[in-house]
């Protein structure tokens, strides 16, 4: 990936842990990456490369004052959109509904974040980048390929998102996927999104990151060796051989080989 990711394109993940050093531990027994807890002046927030290239950042989940949160917040991977004026469009998504969950804030000279959560209650970032674009590598195992957006309310996620930034949404024309929506940036589809009905009951609106696997099987049974969780044993579908899986501390993620991999920027 080179140069910066089109307004409303997933640029970036991240994820909050209660442990920080053993989720870099086991993502890169998994996938390979390489990553250390960072300095204390940027929060120990680590940065998570893949053949030299960053690919998701893992963080302490803390208070502002460095303390333990009580309530622990969910363990779950945010996914970040791409802007290049966030200002204007986190009023344009409060305007539309959204809430503002934290910022927006400057991150040293990288670029300028806050999170939200859309009216259906899916938390999302938004990015818009200083010297950091996002992911540098993408669609390779290990990396990145697709996020996917699951809701109660398809109709109002759909307004929503086209309400606040440069994207539409249509109808999947995959064989086998007639119920699935894609979000395109111009004529490029960079995301999905489908209905909560179709997943286990009690399960919130969230943003799911789907990385490349090479086999997905073998990657599946490394991660349960390893103490994650199966959420969906690998089966195949319209975009190839999927599973769903949470890591060791909750947060859920998928694992794909796609038959046709789409590019997330």
């Amino acid at each position: 990936m080179n140069g910066p990711y089109k307004p409303g394109t997933p640029c970036w993940i991240d994820l909050m842990v209660p442990d920080q050093q053993a989720a870099l531990d086991f993502y890169a027994d998994l996938f390979g990456w390489q990553g250390e807890i960072g300095p204390p002046e940027q929060g120990g927030y680590s940065v998570c490369t893949l053949k030299g290239k960053p690919v998701a950042g893992i963080m302490k989940a803390s208070n502002p004052d460095g303390t333990v949160p009580d309530p622990m917040p969910p363990t779950v991977w945010t996914t970040y959109l791409a802007t290049d004026a966030i200002d204007t469009v986190l009023k344009s998504a409060t305007d539309a509904r959204g809430q503002v969950v934290m910022g927006p804030m400057d991150v040293m000279d990288l670029g300028r974040m806050a999170v939200l959560a859309d009216p259906t209650g899916a938390v999302f970032g938004l990015w818009q980048a200083g010297t950091f674009d996002g992911a540098g590598i993408v669609n390779e195992h290990g990396a990145l390929i697709w996020n996917e957006l699951s809701t109660g309310d398809v109709a109002a996620a759909s307004a929503f998102y086209s309400a606040v930034l440069p994207v539409t949404t249509a109808a999947s024309e995959m064989p086998g996927a007639a119920d699935y929506t894609e979000f395109k940036v111009g004529d490029r589809a960079v995301g999905g999104m489908m209905d909560l009905k179709n997943l286990p009951p009690g399960t919130p609106p969230n943003w799911l990151p789907y990385f490349h696997a090479d086999d997905v099987d073998s990657v599946q049974a490394a991660a349960v060796r390893a103490g994650a969780s199966v959420l969906a044993p690998a089966f195949d579908m319209a975009a190839g051989r999927m599973a769903v899986l949470a890591d060791p501390q909750g947060a859920p993620f998928a694992i794909i080989t796609a038959t046709t991999p789409e590019q997330p920027s």
